[in-house]
């Protein structure tokens, strides 16, 4: 099979009929063979019976119910696990993504080499209070992602080659965030392509100001994961040590602070009224705790199923 094509969706019954019409017309003109994965995330209006009709008309039609609302990402991931297609395009069921540009992202894919292809909605029909915190929330992307070649990580228009969609896991919101999780999973081959945006049709946008919130929590959480995941010591047990050497100092300088003065006659406090005493104290025990969390990280890692689980891309075996 050449593509799938996943549409996560949430209250789009409107809009099914138009886009999987849409779809198919450019895979018959095209010649590819194909499947559309509708994931229903919990609808609750006629999604799912639109689906089950459409289904009925083209065999391609294929879809899968959550019972309840789980979000974008589950949706994406159990897209992923089903797909059997060379390329995998993601596609918003709001008709704001154009299917016209699936031809050029499956040559991008194929010919190209590329391993993700992501959409950039250069021209967007949105609101300002919408697009200017978008600019943001991709700037800081690129720069702790490193991808620096992207310019809308969030864009639901995207191309994957399959090996790639079977070696990552969607979780939690993290769909804003695919091409990081395939550049850690070791899926270096990394484009972009201008596509066209539309303006929404039916219906209204599912998201709020919210996510940027989210997103940038997500994003300081897949940095975190991905640098110190396996080895957590590298982090709490340099900050723990850092920070108890530190208030050991204070409270070595603050004792000989006393002594000086009592040699001296002069007049002097005992270490217990001193604030600095009970600061450096604060800071030996934060950094005592931080370095046996790092220690019990370890721990865990060291006795986690998949700790020396790598990807292997080729090897060659001397016979």
């Amino acid at each position: 099979m050449d593509i799938s094509v996943i549409v996560p969706l949430y209250n789009e019954a409107e809009s099914l009929p138009e886009l999987e019409s849409w779809i198919a017309r450019v895979m018959q003109e095209n010649s590819f063979t194909y499947e559309i994965l509708f994931i229903n995330d919990g609808s609750t209006d006629s999604s799912w019976q639109v689906i089950k009709e459409l289904s009925l008309k083209n065999p391609a039609v294929k879809g899968v119910c959550f019972r309840r609302n789980y979000g974008k990402s589950p949706a994406l991931n159990t897209g992923f696990e089903r797909a059997k297609g060379d390329v995998v395009i993601t596609m918003d069921a709001d008709l704001q993504d154009s299917p016209d540009e699936i031809p050029e992202l499956y040559r991008m894919i194929t010919q190209e080499g590329y391993d993700l292809v992501s959409g950039w909605k250069r021209k967007r029909y949105d609101p300002l209070s919408k697009t200017i915190p978008t600019k943001l929330f991709n700037a800081t992307a690129r720069k702790v992602s490193g991808i620096h070649n992207l310019h809308d990580f969030n864009c639901g228009l995207k191309a994957y080659r399959n090996n790639v969609v079977k070696h990552i896991e969607v979780y939690g919101d993290m769909h804003r965030y695919i091409p990081f999780l395939a550049k850690n999973a070791g899926f270096g081959r990394i484009g972009e392509k201008v596509v066209h945006h539309q303006a929404r049709k039916y219906g209204k946008t599912k998201f709020g100001l919210d996510r940027f919130v989210n997103g940038y929590l997500d994003l300081a959480t897949l940095w975190f994961t991905n640098k110190f995941g396996i080895k957590p010591m590298h982090f709490f047990g340099l900050l723990g040590s850092l920070m108890f050497i530190l208030g050991f100092i204070a409270v070595i300088i603050v004792g000989a602070t006393k002594l000086y003065h009592m040699h001296a006659g002069h007049p002097y406090i005992l270490v217990t009224d001193s604030p600095y005493f009970y600061l450096s104290l604060v800071l030996m025990i934060l950094g005592t705790q931080l370095f046996l969390a790092g220690f019990i990280g370890e721990l865990i890692v060291r006795n986690a199923p998949g700790r020396n689980h790598y990807e292997i891309e080729e090897e060659l075996k001397i016979q």
